[in-house]
């Protein structure tokens, strides 16, 4: 099953024996074994039982609560691991070392290279697109990475890489009624944008949850600055995987039509746009079987899913921070 999604309002979330049920409007609409449950999001109004809390932590499951737009509001999950060794490494890399210049190379290169990967794949489809020029781009983008010594400017490099790719970005929209012509977010203005960042805190919730299991202070991060209550390390991980799930599931819903212009709504006052809530239930869909479809890891040899590919890449982490290997190789996929 991997992670439930509860999107309906005034849903009540409860536990019967070993499964976890669903309920509105005086009918069941979910029940499902807790043994195959990886995680549970709660997007809008729903109310869930003592009972299930209590039991969702004592298996270790985490619980992510958003507004029905996807902005992410808390989490609640069991406490961290008790691997302080992984903790500590993480600690001792902090700051402009040597480690954390490395795994910051590593996170940009990888989502500069999926980026690339992405436009690329595109371009063989559709010849016609003119995309060769931002291609070109990121690769000398991704090949400046490894003279840069600095964080400051690794960052000035990710920010480039992605404004290239952004730019680009509507000549991968083939269906009529969509349009984007820059990123947005707080609150998004487009229905792109407001996919683009649903996603995204669907995936916030996937990758902090797989850092939790290895061990990590998701708050602490390279890439990202410290900000309270911002988990950086999370938004490091994310980074690579944004354009290989996000992103995809994004052009695949609107260029085959899942998803049309009509399936949005918007707030008067913020001029918000959200997905419906017919539509969001199709982008729940469509985002879980991305993330339980399957793919050979180029690291590590063997077929594995997106959902497993969290925690593999948080355990490389782990690996170089704590020397167990010489370096953190980012998930690219050609």
């Amino acid at each position: 099953m991997g992670t439930v999604y509860v999107s309906q309002d005034d849903s009540f979330i409860g536990k019967t024996d070993e499964r976890l049920t669903v309920k509105a409007e005086k009918k069941q609409i979910l029940d499902v074994p807790l043994i195959k449950i990886d995680g549970l999001v709660i997007l809008g109004r729903a109310t869930i039982s003592p009972a299930a809390v209590i039991e969702l932590l004592e298996r270790k499951i985490p619980m992510s609560f958003m507004t029905g737009t996807g902005r992410f509001l808390g989490r609640l999950e069991p406490e961290l691991t008790k691997n302080i060794f992984v903790r500590r490494s993480q600690w001792d890399a902090a700051g402009e070392t040597p480690k954390a210049i490395h795994v910051v190379q590593a996170f940009v290169r990888g989502k500069l290279k999926n980026y690339r990967g992405s436009l690329m794949r595109h371009l063989r489809d559709y010849p016609d697109n003119d995309l060769q020029k931002a291609i070109d781009a990121l690769e000398r983008a991704i090949d400046s990475l490894a003279v840069i010594k600095e964080i400051a400017s690794l960052r000035g490099v990710e920010g480039h890489g992605s404004a290239v790719y952004w730019q680009a970005f509507p000549k991968l929209i083939r269906a009529d009624g969509f349009s984007f012509t820059t990123r947005n977010r707080r609150p998004p203005t487009d229905p792109v944008n407001a996919m683009l960042s649903f996603g995204y805190s669907l995936l916030r919730h996937d990758v902090q949850g797989a850092l939790n299991i290895v061990g990590f202070d998701p708050y602490l991060g390279y890439l990202h600055t410290e900000r309270y209550g911002r988990p950086s390390l999370a938004l490091d991980l994310m980074e690579e995987f944004r354009p290989l799930i996000v992103d995809a599931i994004v052009l695949s819903a609107i260029n085959r039509k899942a998803i049309a212009p009509k399936d949005f709504t918007s707030e008067p006052l913020s001029k918000a746009i959200s997905l419906s809530n017919e539509a969001r239930k199709v982008f729940l869909t469509l985002y879980e079987q991305k993330k339980q479809s399957e793919f050979k890891h180029p690291v590590m040899g063997r077929k594995c899913t997106y959902q497993e590919a969290f925690e593999l890449q948080a355990r490389l982490l782990a690996k170089y921070l704590m020397d167990e290997t010489d370096k953190y190789p980012p998930l690219v996929m050609k």
